[in-house]
């Protein structure tokens, strides 16, 4: 059910599938994206700050983005970004780890400039399934009014 700016108000939560990283997916990201020792090689990643092999900052928020488009918040027209107020990794995200987002709805209102759309804030936290946090952000989403 595609979920439009008057379905939403704040307090509302959404969840999303939840995803578990191996240590191939974050060193092939890395080798694309984020080419540091801690991201691409076990043994080298144990004489780092980290003292482990562990993901991005970067493909935890590119991960965050996919499960966001699969979450059951369902947005009519998509997740469009315009832009967020914070991101934070305060844990870090690392082979094994099994993650689902927890979107909660913030605020929304109409735009004062452009009919047809809102903004929302949202708090979205990327959790293990212990609770811990791996990465979290304010976004403010573009979404759309119900069709007259």
């Amino acid at each position: 059910m595609a979920r439009y700016l008057e379905d939403l108000k704040p307090g509302q939560a959404y969840e999303s599938r939840r995803h578990t990283i191996t240590e191939d997916a974050i060193v092939a990201f890395a080798r694309e994206f984020d080419p540091q020792p801690f991201h691409l090689d076990a043994e080298a990643a144990k004489s780092s700050f980290f003292g482990k092999l562990i993901a991005s900052g970067w493909h935890t928020a590119a991960l965050t983005m996919k499960m966001l488009t699969e979450a059951e918040m369902d947005l009519a027209g998509g997740v469009i970004g315009a832009g967020m107020e914070e991101l934070k990794w305060p844990t870090p995200l690392v082979p094994g780890d099994t993650i689902h987002l927890r979107v909660e709805i913030l605020a929304a209102r109409a735009s004062k400039s452009r009919p047809g759309i809102g903004i929302v804030r949202a708090l979205v936290r990327a959790l293990r399934d212990d609770g811990t946090a791996v990465q979290e952000m304010i976004a403010n989403l573009i979404v759309p009014v119900k069709p007259a």
